[in-house]
């Protein structure tokens, strides 16, 4: 197994439940960090063969600067299904820190886990 960690991706958006925070955006730092088999990819040197990064991460601030949650919950399982979704992700973490959300803290962030189901035969 092998490990893709996108570390610390910045990006704003509408994120938080006090009114103010419904109208201004606000910064967010993501870290993914994605299981694979990477024995293919290892062997082929292919893209085809491994985890296009790069469009997931597209995909991934797409989603984040067009919403508008309450929740670093709500967030954080948002990108934890997409991640899921990409072919060949056995498992993702996702944590999602908003920096600044207490006043003497660097950021308050919410962290997430998640295997892929796999289909079972009978």
């Amino acid at each position: 197994m092998a490990k893709i960690r996108i570390t610390n991706l910045r990006l704003r958006t509408i994120i938080g439940a006090n009114e103010w925070e419904r109208d201004v955006e606000q910064d967010i730092v993501i870290n993914v960090v994605i299981d694979y088999d990477a024995t293919n990819a290892s062997k082929s040197d292919n893209l085809k063969d491994t985890i296009d990064y790069k469009t997931l991460t597209k995909k991934i601030i797409k989603h984040v600067q067009s919403s508008r949650y309450f929740l670093l919950e709500k967030l954080a399982d948002k990108i934890l299904t997409l991640v899921l979704d990409t072919p060949k992700v056995t498992e993702a973490l996702v944590r999602v820190d908003k920096p600044l959300a207490l006043r003497f803290a660097d950021s308050v962030s919410v962290e997430l886990t998640k295997k892929k189901l796999t289909a079972r035969s009978s």
